[in-house]
């Protein structure tokens, strides 16, 4: 199992999920300064950030970004949620503030965890 699932994740979910987590998910790196998401890309994955920090941002009427809030070891995207298990393209930019590592979820494994472990359906809840 990837050391730092396990010591990002460890108090939050049950050796069985992170087991199940390190198995179907897919880890990404990207540089401090690079976009990871952009506005109206569809999102098929939900990311548990395993190190650095992650700039979320969202458009106005006017064109203009703001800053939504930032995401940190342990943390995952609630926007990246609500598009993933809506199926809509999102709403939001995410740029690595930081350089970055996290693990992606596929949106099928999402729905599937929250039926089968409540540390998943709690952590999901939580993140909002």
């Amino acid at each position: 199992m990837n050391p730092q699932l396990k010591e990002s994740y460890g108090f939050v979910f049950e050796d069985e999920l992170l087991r199940e987590i390190d198995e179907v998910g897919k880890i990404h790196t990207y540089k401090a300064g690079t976009v990871i998401l952009n506005y109206g890309q569809n999102v098929r994955s939900m990311p548990l950030l395993i190190s650095g920090a992650i700039k979320i941002l969202r458009q106005n009427e006017e064109g203009d970004e703001l800053v939504l809030y930032y995401l940190e070891r342990g943390d995952t995207c609630t926007m990246t949620m609500t598009c993933c298990l809506g199926q809509q393209k999102s709403e939001i930019k995410a740029v690595a503030e930081t350089d970055t590592t996290f693990i992606n979820i596929p949106v099928g494994k999402m729905q599937e965890w929250i039926k089968k472990y409540p540390s998943w359906m709690s952590f999901v809840f939580e993140s909002y």
